[in-house]
């Protein structure tokens, strides 16, 4: 299995769990937030290894502070689906 068959079948993966009604395909602000929150995860792996690694520091700031908007609007929208995101996705405060 190549490695852009690999990020799809897991990017589908984490849109079918968080998905806001059967249409959605990954736009809802909730399925953004969950493959935000799974490549911060596995771009946080990367950067243990090398740590040297500028361009993807910059890359793994940018996509924090985007998921931090997100939420944000999500909070500010309907506080009781952002306590039940971030308690879906292992997420602090």
């Amino acid at each position: 299995m190549s490695i852009k068959t690999f990020i799809k079948t897991i990017k589908s993966k984490v849109i079918s769990e968080h998905k806001a009604s059967e249409k959605d395909n990954g736009g809802s602000v909730e399925a953004q937030v969950a493959i935000l929150t799974e490549r911060i995860k596995n771009l946080t792996e990367h950067m243990k290894l090398n740590h040297k690694d500028q361009h993807s520091k910059r890359g793994l700031l940018l996509m924090v502070n985007r998921r931090k908007k997100l939420l944000a609007y999500i909070k500010k929208r309907n506080p009781s689906d952002y306590e039940a995101l971030i308690k879906k996705l292992g997420l602090r405060k």
